[in-house]
């Protein structure tokens, strides 16, 4: 078992992990800080959770997007087709509102 040191939204978290998957953990760790780094920018620092909550339901929009089309037998879109551009914007918006919900709430 290893431990490694990910960092998201500049905090430091210590997560354990088999060996060998301390550069996966590592990227998966920088994709979901890129995303907090997307709503920071967006929204400002709401809050570690909320931050973390809109990373992880944007990131679960993209896995069931990618899962419904695995399942009609197409490629996920790649990030450079103008479908996949419309559907970041889709998502963007959606992962919105959500956050306007939150700050009301």
């Amino acid at each position: 078992m290893s431990l490694v040191v990910v960092k998201v939204n500049g905090r430091d978290f210590p997560i354990a992990c088999e060996d060998g998957q301390e550069p996966r953990l590592r990227r998966l760790a920088q994709y979901i800080d890129a995303k907090v780094a997307e709503y920071v920018r967006a929204f400002g620092q709401v809050g570690e959770a909320r931050l973390i909550l809109l990373a992880a339901l944007s990131i679960a929009d993209e896995l069931s997007d990618a899962n419904e089309a695995a399942a009609r037998g197409r490629p996920a879109p790649s990030a450079g087709d103008s479908a996949a551009a419309s559907g970041i914007d889709s998502i963007a918006g959606r992962i919105e509102a959500i956050a306007a919900r939150l700050e009301r709430s």
